[in-house]
């Protein structure tokens, strides 16, 4: 009896105690498993439950190598999970009264424009976070990528992209719309966008150790290093500044501070009994403004998805009958993941410091503890799938292939030179000096290279610095009848920094 007495006390004393804390090892275990079968140098997760937290700490390190341990308030990028705190800002924008959704963008930035008239006189607001545009999926990063422009001078080059899909008549993922967004909270409040959402979410949550800028790292400390995956390696890089792209990617944070933001999220935008972002708003975000395709392949991976789509700043989805809202966030270096089960009052945060795709399988394991379905072994089905080659393997492999080794340049080397113009980037010139060729993009010297001869008028691309995205590249020279250089085409394969979207043309 004493002893039944003793396990009631405790039961009230430490509700987690038991069941719940179970899981949570058991959660725990199989994360840092995972996170050593996928060899990712650290991470840190935090889980929610019912505005409680059931875990959050980290796993690893914070550099390859290194003897710092992450924890709950070590700092990573979360990427594009930036875009649901820019969709919430305009969401509290528009319950003060002070601008409106379905507003024109023009009614706020007038300089804004598109591929065409129309688009760019009737886009809305909420097209701008739900990606139904007209641009295709990451067309125009190469703008802000790595280079000197502002966000302001990242939308005036907005125009020169190409059109993907008809207006309102499909989906491309676009941080060039969210950039926009990001000025228009700035157009509408006089306060940058980094501001505002300090102002309204940062400080009244208590989300004390999350940044905008890597211009604060420092100041913060406990930071993770970013992280290329080079073969079985974790190869170091340097943080990368995204300022001029922040409203679409910019926010640096822990799992401490994001299970905050998640339990506030959870809680239908109340803080402690004062609502930061109405209910009737919070909905309007998580109702899918633009829908995917719900294919075979993925009904396969994901078998309780028979719905997806995108919200305003949030995916939307189902989950063996539970409504799922979730982002996922790319930096160079870090890979991110956030997901929710609101009936369930469910949330997850995956922060890790490399480019590997652990977060989504965790994310499954994580909720399928809660929910008693699935149980297959996640990480290890995704990690078989990962070790694949892909498509842009595939490519840089054939273009190796079709290599002509042997063959010469139709012209000298100095008839090459010059100053090449693209109406995206501004001018990239071209130096020769020792019998080699030399690449500057004015406005992104960090993209500087070597041009190694490939095969007649094609050069390799041997770039200066590491970057996260991309490696083998070329550039091909164009000439007309005449012999004389037009311009160049690039070839760089990779899913995100389109170089190919750029039309260079000799303007000297």
């Amino acid at each position: 009896m004493k002893q039944k007495l003793l396990l009631l006390a405790l039961f009230y004393l430490y509700p987690n105690l038991g069941f719940g804390q179970v899981n949570a090892q058991k959660i725990e275990r199989y994360i840092e498993n995972a996170r050593k079968a996928w060899g990712v140098p650290g991470m840190s997760v935090a889980v929610v439950k019912e505005g409680e937290i059931v875990t959050c700490k980290g796993y690893g390190v914070l550099e390859e190598g290194g003897d710092k341990n992450v924890d709950a308030n070590s700092l990573f990028a979360i990427a594009s999970n930036t875009k649901a705190f820019v969709s919430s800002a305009l969401g509290v924008l528009h319950q003060e009264g002070k601008m409106s959704l379905d507003h024109k963008v023009r009614r706020y930035l007038p300089g804004f424009q598109l591929y065409d008239a129309y688009a760019s006189s009737e886009a809305s607001v909420t097209d701008l976070l739900c990606h139904r545009i007209g641009l295709g999926t990451y067309s125009g990063d190469v703008i802000w990528y790595k280079t000197d422009f502002t966000a302001g001078d990242v939308i005036d080059r907005i125009r020169y992209v190409p059109q993907a899909y008809g207006f309102r008549g499909g989906y491309g993922y676009s941080n060039l719309m969210f950039i926009t967004a990001g000025e228009v909270i700035h157009a509408v409040s006089g306060l940058p966008w980094e501001e505002f959402v300090a102002q309204k979410f940062f400080h009244p949550l208590g989300m004390d150790r999350t940044v905008t800028t890597i211009d604060d790292l420092d100041a913060k400390g406990n930071y993770a290093t970013p992280h290329k995956p080079v073969g079985e390696m974790n190869l170091p890089i340097a943080w990368v500044n995204w300022d001029n792209m922040g409203a679409a990617g910019g926010i640096i944070s822990s799992a401490n501070d994001m299970a905050r933001w998640l339990i506030f999220q959870l809680n239908n935008g109340v803080l402690e009994g004062d609502t930061l972002l109405n209910p009737s708003i919070q909905n309007l975000l998580w109702t899918p403004h633009n829908n995917y395709t719900v294919g075979l392949e993925s009904r396969e991976r994901n078998p309780g998805t028979n719905f997806a789509g995108y919200g305003l700043g949030w995916g939307v989805s189902d989950y063996f009958g539970n409504r799922m809202i979730t982002h996922g966030g790319g930096y160079d270096g870090m890979y991110s993941q956030v997901a929710m089960l609101p009936e369930l009052g469910l949330g997850i945060v995956i922060l890790t410091n490399t480019m590997k795709s652990i977060a989504t399988p965790l994310r499954y394991y994580i909720i399928n503890a809660f929910i008693e379905k699935d149980r297959r072994d996640w990480s290890a089905e995704a990690l078989k799938r990962g070790k694949q080659r892909t498509r842009v393997d595939e490519k840089i492999e054939a273009v190796k292939k079709a290599r002509r080794p042997g063959t010469r340049p139709t012209l000298e080397l100095s008839d090459y030179a010059g100053v090449y113009h693209t109406h995206m980037l501004g001018n990239i010139i071209v130096s020769e000096s020792n019998g080699r060729l030399k690449l500057e993009f004015v406005h992104a010297p960090d993209l500087s290279a070597e041009l190694r001869h490939w095969h007649m008028d094609t050069w390799e691309i041997r770039w200066d610095k590491v970057h996260a995205w991309f490696d083998f590249g070329t550039v091909r020279f164009l000439l007309n009848t005449e012999l004389n250089v037009t311009g160049f085409e690039f070839d760089v394969p990779n899913h995100d920094i389109f170089f190919h979207e750029l039309n260079v043309e000799k303007i000297n």
